[in-house]
This record gives structure tokens, C-alpha cells and sequence, in this order.
């Protein structure tokens, strides 16, 4: 029986008056306590996870524990820990949706032995709050007296320990009731966990942080920044236009200087504004930090600045030389912080010079962030000395205005300064990545597939699913060695003279249960991560590489789409969607299918599946082959030139391929020729993908998840325009269709490398593609622009992407829906599936940074041990596609690097090249123009360097100690650079790029085998668990997109 109660909310207006707010709140008998002690488990519903049954007393932290040590609660030793509804409410309103989101995730991790109890609905539990009562006492009361209800609700048989910091509530309530302790959480740790050393270290660490700052706010110090102004007057500025709110971008490159708001929310849609908005200076940005959500004000239009348009350094100089700023822009000043987030961040410590020079008092210092957007955060240790040669994990914890850095404290410690696995901790870190081996929990809900116990289609699905072994010839087309085979095709011919298209997916969901475990991991991941030399899979291997991978000779489950279209104009007659049991009959690697298609039939030697056959059915199956392979071409072609016409974009993308011997080790990394199969699997992809999305998008229009692809700015193609004018060509950017004809018409015969070069300044003026919840926006913004769909989707890779695995059951419920049948799937409503759509996106550009940081650092180690003075691998060929004031950004053909080359030095002298075309510094000017840069020296000798002239660079690193390292770029000529008449000239250029990846393999591999036994107990550790980590570099590389085309010219202050 409901009890209904009314709760009592006093707000202050903008303008001063008292609102008096009156909600409905419903108190209930009996809430889910999830505890294995309950007397009435029915009653309370205890569904899903349940606190272990193996400890010695249940724990339960106040409001101010959960925010303040939750990284120690986060502690996988720390066992049978109960999160109230009031502290977690606690956290979510005070500490920011990025700490509240990590408690959800905590409660949701089969790992963490911790609940959640809904102590503000249990009718025995709640507890209004009192007149003239403050929010934390009320707080602090509800959590004990939630405390006392528990114990006797588990009949007396587990001692409750309640931590608080309140003293106050520790000698009011510590002997109250027998059988619930009340004590301070350090006390609890130095009784309970005194041998758990680094829950003790992050303890004092956090105390130690705690007091420094109470110390500050006693001392009566100057203020550094303006106080931040309450959160209803920013709201009601941002209602009325004053306030502007938007995340803030920090540019890395002129940290101190420079940070771009970007308009959110409905600043974007009010504001006349179409650029972003400057914030000037560390004054201005206010203790804001890289990616929280502000409100700025505008500053008058005379104090407008311009951003700066020369290249910039990753240094912390207020100034960069050769600073010059471009047009005024609009510029403004932080003056509140709607949403801090504040995140992990990797530092490192200051040398012993440095810590020296900090001043006497040498347990405050001061450590620099590895992302230069971070300021310097101040932290509280007497282990600096200790720590200066690592990488160390700190977390802020305020930033008062009287301060000029923000507060911290200490985490945990990564590993050491440039040691690989320390390196690759740290990227990992930087994206907010979690890469724990599957659990036990989670393991434990997995089918079985072993030569003891095999997989075997169910007698039940059977009968549910359409048959397909018999009737269909189904096969995949993937790059050789590929494990996780996603999609399958099939083509064949009607009865009645049409043709019927396959498209036959992975069935992931079949495995993967709404809420379970498993799926919960999977939704948190959100996609697998491919790093340079390893991969981080979304699903166990189990799934992943077995039972959803279509392989070849097997059964498996599939979720199908299969058209019949006519058999001369390929228009769709009708379509089909469901579930289905397939065989793939041949796994085909694409060179493989290519030569099929060519007519070059003596490839079927490297298909196993025509070795054991005789002749005349040999040549039957070669015969059915290339006829499915041809028809799915042809098909391809005619859709691909359907979107052609409505303005498909093709854009630059260098695919790269890794060989792999026998071993598994890396043989070669080669640039992908441009194959027609790739484009014909593709279509493939991109047709199912859009049909999908019109069907879900039909039956459930208000939460089917999309893709799209906004149109981008115009102002963002004006410097593609101004180069493609420098040769001669003219850009049409007003829509995608006159785009991808002026870039086709945009060729120079004697330089390939020029349409190549603008095609990927296209790419970098385009919008991201996002996914979205089609309730919250109009259709009209459902388009893909680069695809030229109204609708599009992911459908097709539910092994390696969640959102395939959602839009996956939103199908099956669509066939449902139209079956008049129960739909069993649990669909999100719109405001769900919005806020998995934002993290999905957030995920997937951790996903792409990790990837492209990740190859730069491989690139770097390639580079660090090589003499760029005397080793020819470091000289090389460029082409100039950008100019700035005082130097030129520079793409590499023969690596694929984009990068900055300077013109002019720190110590203000300019590049000259002589009579030889040998660059050197000497005292002069540079003088820029728009399609070209002009360096002129004291003695009158002058050098022009024009957009797309070949140059020859010189390739070095640039080490930092506290950064990552980066690829410095000298020009050392101004004519193209010449290889010699070598071995070399006969490759393919891009083939070099193999030596970087067996280079750094090998030295690694060396260092591996120097610890093969450590090495063996980490491969059991993964076997055990299923995470995949290949021992040797660059094992799974062949799934990595985009690698040979490092496009940094977003980094270099573009």
C-alpha cells in the first residue's frame, strides 16, 4: 500500500522572492534491499545484484564519504557496501553529472560487491526534514536511520558499520543501537583494511588535500579570480541572452592564451552568434577547466580579439613568437561553471631542480599535466622525489579563487616516464578508458563452445528462425586473418526471374540479454578500442571470435535483411527483416574475391574450401562464386551511383592493411589498393544500414537511435577553397553534391598528391557524425550528408559497436510490432536512449584519440633512436597545404604525417636557402601573403614558398619529459626531395611505413623475451579472462582504420 507524503521545496527567484514548491512523493512497504540475508525476498523484489553472502558486516557511507573517498569505495577489496538514495542524490547535486555518473557505473559493476537502497521510498526509513534543520544533518539522519532499518530488516544477523566524517554524528549515534557501529572512514580503514596499503596512501593523500585547503580558505589572501556567480542568477542570465553557456575548448598549443566556447543548448539556437566565442587569458577563463560547461559573458566589441594564426609550440609561454592574431572575433569572460568536468588526470612531477625551485616548503607541489590543456595542479606529498621518474594519476579537488592553481591530491602511480606499457597507461587514462579483464560474474552467463561440450543450434530457434543452409549460398568477403566476422552476403535468383540481396549480421543480441551483465559491460565500453599494438574488445572472445563471428563451414544465428529486386534495374521490390540460421559457405579475404571478379580463377588454390573437391564439382561452385560476386558488384555499382546522384561524398582515407606471418607476427603493413570488392562490400553495408534506419525509424519514431551527418559550416571550407584557387581550381561547397563534383574535377595530372590533399581539407571542415534519438530533433536534421541518405544507421557490426547491439532490438521489436505480437525486447524511451546516444558519441572519440595517440607515439619510438642528421629514413618528401605567419604545415606522403615546419625560429632568425637549395638561419623577415610566405633575410636574399611546392624535411623528434613526444619537421630544402637510386626507389613509398612498424616491434619483442616468464603469466591472466592482448605488436592491426594518414593539422593552432 502507497503512502503518499508531499515534500516542501523553498526556491529563491532571480528576483529575490520565496517560491514555495509542493511535490508528490509516495512511500512503499517494502523496496529492493538486495541482500542475500532478507526474510522476504519476494516482497522486496530483489531482481539482478545482490551483496555477497562472504562478509563479516555490511558498510554504509554518509553523504560525505560517497564524495569525497568514493575512488577508495571504487576499491574491488572493499566488499558488501550499501550506497543510500540520499548520498548518491548527494553527489549528484553537488559534485557534477561526471562523479555521479561513476557511482552508477560502480553500482552497476558486477565486480564491486555494492547496492543501491532506495531509502527515501522505504515507508519505515524516510524521515521529513525538520524546521530549521540543515540539509547535511537531515542527510546524515536519514543515512543512520536507513542504517538501523537495514540491520533489523536482515533480522539482526550482519553488523552495519555506518562511516561518516560528522563527529558530531559519531558521539550521537556511535553507541545508539547495538549492532551499528558509527565511525570516521579512517578509523574503518586502519581497523577493517589495515594491510590494504593503497586505499591508506589515497586516504591521507585525500585528508592531507582536504586540510590544506581549509587552511587556505582560514588565511586572509588577495583573490587571484572573481568569484563565480550563484547558479540562478547564470540560469536566469542564460534565460534572458545576457550569459551565454557553451563547453569550453582549450587551444593546446597557446594554453595559457587561448580557449574557445562553443554555443549549447539554447545559447545556440538564441544567439545571433555564429562562431565561437575567445576567452583571453587565464583571467577571463576564471579557474575552468578544458571541457566544463560555462557561462560567459560578452566582453564590448572593443575588446574583441582574434585568434592566432601563427603555429604554435606546445610550450606554457604567455607568448608565442611570432604571435599574430587574425580578425576580431567575438571574445568574452567566464563568470560561473555550470558543470565541472573534472576528470583523472596523468601528471608528472617536477625534477629535483625544479622541486627546489618550488621553495621550501617541498610537500606542496606542483605537477604538470600531460595534456597541456590542463593547468598545473597544485597537490600535498612528501614522495616527489620518489615519483619524479613516473607517470602518476592525480584528481582536482577545487580551485578556490584566492588560488592560482587548483587543489589536488595523489591516485596512483602508472608507470615509468617512456616505458611502453606505461605510455599506453597513460592514453588510456587521458581518454577516460576502463579496461579491465572481464569478470567472473559477467564470464560465468557465457554459452559454451569446446571439442568436450560443442554449440549446437537450438531445436526452439529452429523453429522461430528462416533456414538459410540449404537454400542460400552465404558468404563473407573480410581482410585476411580477420576473427570477428560481422557480416555475411548472399545473392541469388527468384523463381519468378528476380534477384533477392542478403545482408546477413551477426546475431549478438541472442547472447546478450537486456541488463544483464554482460550487456551492462558492453554498454559501458560502448565499442571496442584499437590501439597501435593492441585491441580492447566490447564482447568477450567467446562471442566475439566464436559464437557471433559468421564463420566459415559452421551454424550460426543471424539477423537478416534480404530484398528481391528486379533483375535489370536493381529497384527494391520488396524487403524483408528477421532472425535466421545461416552456413557460411566460403570466408573470403577481398584480393581473393577480386580476382574472382577479374577472371583470374587460379586464386581458388588459396581457398581451402575448393581444395578437397573434384573437378566437376569444383568448377560447378567456382561457376555459382563468381556469379554471386559479379551480381553483387553490379548491384553495388547501381547503388553506388543512386547516391552519386543525390551527392555521395568520397573523401580521403589511406586504409592500411597488416600482413601477418604464421606465428601471427607482423610481416608488412600495405597501403589498401583500392579494390572494387571493398566498395561493393560497402554498398552492401550502407544499404542495409539505411534500410534498417527507415524501419525502425517507422515503427518507433520517437526513439529509434540514427546516425547523422550534419551539413558543416560554410566559413570552414573557405581555406579549402583558397588552395584549390591557388591551383587553379574552383571548390563548389554549397551542397554535397557540388562538392564531390568540383573535388572530382579538382585533379592535377603531374601531382596526384593536390586532389588527394583537398579531399582531406574537406574531411577536416566536416562535422563528426553523431548518433541521436530521433525524439529529440525535427527529420529534416536526420540526414547523412557524406552518404547523401535522409536515414542512416549502424546495423551491421554488433560485435564491436553498441549501438548496433540497441538497433538491433529495436528491429526485432519492429518485426514484433508488425507480427501483433508481445514486444519482449526493452526498448529505451527517447530521454534514455538520448543520454546512451551522448555516451556512445563520448566514447567513440576516446575510441578515435587513443587510436591516432597511440600511432604517434609508435611513430615517435620509430624515430627517437634514429639521426636525423646522418639517417636517410629521416629525409624526406613534402608538400606545403597551409600556410601561416611564421611557418607552413607539411604532409609526408612516404609516412602519411601531417606537421608544422617553421619558417622562423625562437631566436627570431628566418629560413634562407642558398645557391645549392639548402636551407639555413639567418637574420630577416618573413612576409605572408595568401597562397604563399616569402622569408627575406638582412642581406636581400629571399625564398618563396607557395602552397603545394614539394620541399624536402628533414624528420626528428621533439622529447618532452612531462608531454608526449612529438615529430618535429625541418624544411632543409626548398626543392622536392630526391631518393636515391637505391632499393628503395622501387617500392611504393607508403611501404616504408612497414620498417616503423617491425622496427619498434622488434626492440620491444627483445624486452618481452628478456621477461618471458612475466610475459606467460600475463597471456594466462588474458586467456583466463578473455581480453584480448596479443603478445607481439600490432597483432590485430588489421582491424585499424585510417592509420597511414595522421591528420594533426587540428593540433598546430588551425
Amino acid at each position: 500500500m502507497l503512502q503518499k507524503r508531499e515534500k516542501v521545496l523553498l526556491l529563491r527567484t532571480f528576483h529575490g522572492r520565496t517560491l514555495r514548491i509542493v511535490r508528490e512523493h509516495y512511500l512503499r512497504p517494502s523496496v529492493p534491499c538486495h541482500s542475500p540475508l532478507c526474510p522476504q525476498p519476494a516482497a522486496c523484489r530483489n531482481d539482478g545484484k545482490l551483496l555477497t553472502s562472504d562478509v563479516t558486516h555490511y558498510v554504509i557511507p554518509d553523504w560525505k564519504v560517497v564524495q569525497d573517498y568514493l575512488e577508495i569505495l571504487e576499491f574491488p577489496e572493499l566488499k558488501g557496501i550499501i550506497f543510500m538514495q540520499t548520498a548518491c542524490q548527494a553527489v549528484q547535486h553537488q559534485r557534477g553529472r561526471r562523479q555521479y555518473n561513476k557511482l552508477r557505473n560502480l553500482l552497476k559493476d558486477a565486480r564491486h560487491d555494492s547496492i543501491l537502497f532506495a531509502n527515501e521510498f522505504q515507508q519505515y526509513c524516510y524521515l521529513p526534514r525538520e524546521r530549521g534543520e540543515s540539509m547535511e544533518k537531515w542527510q546524515t539522519r536519514s543515512i543512520y536511520n536507513a542504517a538501523v532499518w537495514y540491520y533489523h530488516h536482515c533480522q539482526d544477523r550482519m553488523p552495519v558499520i555506518m562511516v561518516t566524517e560528522d563527529e558530531e554524528a559519531i558521539q550521537q549515534y556511535g553507541s545508539e543501537t547495538e549492532g551499528v557501529f558509527v565511525i570516521s572512514f579512517k578509523n574503518y580503514l586502519d581497523s577493517f583494511w589495515p594491510d590494504l596499503k593503497a586505499a591508506h596512501e589515497l586516504c591521507d593523500s585525500i585528508l592531507q588535500s582536504r586540510r590544506e585547503r581549509e587552511n587556505e580558505s582560514q588565511e586572509s589572501r588577495g583573490k587571484e579570480y572573481p568569484e563565480h556567480l550563484p547558479l540562478e542568477v547564470l540560469e536566469a542570465g542564460i534565460k534572458s541572452g545576457r550569459y551565454i553557456q557553451g563547453i569550453l575548448n582549450v587551444n593546446k598549443h597557446r594554453a595559457q592564451m587561448e580557449a574557445f566556447v562553443r554555443l549549447q543548448g539554447a545559447s545556440s539556437k538564441d544567439s545571433d552568434l555564429v562562431s565561437d566565442i575567445l576567452i583571453h587569458g587565464m583571467k577571463a577563463r576564471n579557474r575552468s577547466i578544458h571541457g566544463d560547461v560555462v557561462a560567459v559573458e560578452l566582453l564590448p566589441k572593443d575588446e574583441w580579439k582574434g585568434r592566432t594564426t601563427a603555429l604554435g609550440e606546445s610550450d606554457n609561454e604567455d607568448k608565442a613568437s611570432g604571435e599574430s592574431p587574425s580578425e576580431p572575433m567575438p571574445t568574452g569572460r567566464v563568470v560561473g561553471i555550470l558543470q565541472k568536468n573534472w576528470r583523472d588526470y596523468v601528471v608528472t612531477f617536477p625534477s629535483k631542480e625544479e622541486v627546489q625551485s618550488q621553495g621550501k616548503n617541498a610537500q606542496k607541489i606542483l605537477v604538470t599535466p600531460w595534456d597541456y590543456r590542463i593547468p598545473k595542479i597544485r597537490i600535498s606529498t612528501q614522495q616527489a622525489e620518489a615519483l619524479q621518474d613516473f607517470r602518476v594519476v592525480v584528481r582536482i579537488d577545487s580551485w578556490e579563487s584566492t588560488s592560482v592553481y587548483p587543489n589536488g591530491h595523489f591516485v596512483r602511480v602508472l608507470g615509468k616516464i617512456r616505458d611502453l606499457e606505461g605510455e599506453i597507461a597513460t592514453i588510456l587514462v587521458e581518454n577516460s578508458i576502463s579496461v579491465v579483464p572481464f569478470s567472473e560474474a559477467q564470464m560465468c552467463k557465457m554459452p559454451v563452445n569446446t571439442p568436450e561440450n560443442p554449440w549446437k543450434v537450438s531445436p526452439e530457434e529452429e523453429r522461430e528462425r528462416k533456414d538459410l543452409r540449404k537454400t542460400h549460398l552465404v558468404f563473407s568477403i573480410d581482410p585476411k586473418g580477420c576473427e570477428d566476422v560481422d557480416d555475411t552476403l548472399s545473392v541469388r535468383t527468384l523463381n519468378n526471374g528476380n534477384l533477392e540481396l542478403g545482408v546477413h549480421i551477426a546475431d549478438v543480441t541472442h547472447f546478450v540479454a537486456p541488463n544483464s551483465y554482460i550487456d551492462t559491460e558492453a554498454r559501458t565500453r560502448a565499442t571496442t578500442y584499437y590501439l597501435a599494438d593492441r585491441r580492447y574488445d566490447m564482447l568477450p572472445s567467446i562471442l566475439s571470435a566464436d559464437l557471433c563471428s559468421l564463420l566459415g563451414g559452421v551454424d550460426r544465428y543471424a539477423v537478416s535483411v534480404m530484398w528481391e529486386l528486379d533483375a535489370t534495374s536493381y529497384e527494391v521490390k520488396k524487403v524483408w527483416y528477421g532472425r535466421t540460421i545461416i552456413r557460411s559457405t566460403y570466408k573470403l579475404f577481398y584480393e581473393a574475391a577480386q580476382e574472382l571478379l577479374d577472371g583470374n580463377f587460379s586464386v581458388i588454390e588459396d581457398i581451402p574450401e575448393f581444395k578437397d573437391l573434384d573437378e566437376k564439382s569444383r568448377q560447378a561452385k567456382l561457376e555459382e562464386l563468381v556469379w554471386a560476386i559479379g551480381k553483387l558488384t553490379d548491384i553495388a555499382r547501381h547503388v553506388r551511383a543512386k547516391r552519386d546522384r543525390c551527392g555521395a561524398l568520397e573523401l580521403e582515407g589511406v586504409e592500411v592493411r597488416v600482413q601477418l606471418d604464421e606465428q601471427k607476427n607482423i610481416h608488412d603493413l600495405i597501403p589498401k589498393e583500392p579494390l572494387e570488392v571493398h566498395e561493393t562490400v560497402a554498398e552492401c553495408m550502407i544499404l542495409a544500414n539505411h534500410w534498417v534506419a527507415k524501419k525502425i525509424w517507422e515503427s518507433f519514431p520517437h526513439q529509434a537511435l540514427l546516425r547523422q551527418h550534419p551539413p558543416p559550416h560554410q566559413e570552414f571550407f573557405s581555406e579549402l577553397r583558397e588552395c584549390a584557387k591557388a591551383k587553379g581550381f574552383s571548390i563548389d561547397t554549397r551542397s554535397n553534391k557540388t562538392l564531390a563534383e568540383s573535388l572530382d574535377k579538382a585533379n592535377d595530372p603531374s601531382d596526384p598528391i593536390v586532389n588527394r590533399l583537398l579531399r582531406s581539407m574537406a574531411t577536416q571542415a566536416m562535422s563528426n557524425a553523431l548518433y541521436f534519438s530521433t525524439g529529440s530533433c525535427v527529420e529534416e536534421e536526420f540526414r547523412h550528408y557524406g552518404l547523401a541518405l535522409d536515414k542512416y544507421t549502424h546495423f551491421t557490426s554488433p560485435i564491436r559497436r553498441y549501438s548496433d547491439i540497441v538497433v538491433h532490438r529495436l528491429l526485432l521489436a519492429a518485426i514484433s510490432k508488425d507480427k501483433k505480437m508481445e514486444i519482449k525486447e526493452n526498448l529505451f524511451s527517447n530521454k534514455e536512449l538520448e543520454e546512451l546516444c551522448r555516451h556512445i558519441n563520448n566514447r567513440n572519440r576516446a575510441a578515435q584519440h587513443s587510436q591516432k595517440q597511440s600511432t604517434e607515439l609508435f611513430q615517435c619510438m620509430y624515430f627517437k633512436d634514429r639521426d636525423p642528421e646522418t639517417e636517410e629514413r629521416c629525409i624526406s618528401d613534402g608538400v606545403i597545404y597551409s600556410i601561416r605567419t611564421n611557418g607552413v604545415l607539411v604532409f609526408i606522403p612516404r609516412f602519411g604525417i601531417k606537421g608544422a615546419a617553421y619558417l622562423k625560429n625562437k631566436d627570431g632568425l628566418v629560413i634562407s636557402c642558398g645557391p645549392d637549395s639548402r636551407s639555413e638561419w639567418q637574420p630577416g623577415s618573413l612576409q605572408r601573403f595568401q597562397n604563399k610566405i616569402t622569408s627575406t633575410t638582412t642581406r636581400g636574399d629571399s625564398v618563396t614558398f607557395h602552397l603545394f611546392d614539394h620541399v624536402t624535411v628533414r624528420i626528428s623528434v621533439q622529447a618532452s619529459r612531462c608531454h608526449s613526444d612529438t615529430i618535429r619537421l625541418e624544411i632543409i630544402s626548398n626543392k622536392p626531395y630526391m631518393i636515391p637510386n637505391t632499393e628503395l626507389s622501387h617500392q611504393n613509398p607508403l611501404l616504408l611505413k612497414s620498417e616503423l612498424v617491425k622496427e619498434v616491434t622488434k626492440s620491444v619483442e627483445e624486452a618481452q623475451l628478456a621477461q618471458e616468464v612475466k610475459v606467460e603469466t600475463i597471456q594466462e591472466e588474458y586467456q583466463e579472462y578473455c581480453q584480448t592482448k596479443g603478445r607481439s605488436l600490432y597483432l590485430l592491426l588489421e582491424e585499424i582504420k585510417d592509420l597511414a594518414l595522421l591528420d594533426v593539422s587540428n593540433d598546430y593552432g588551425v
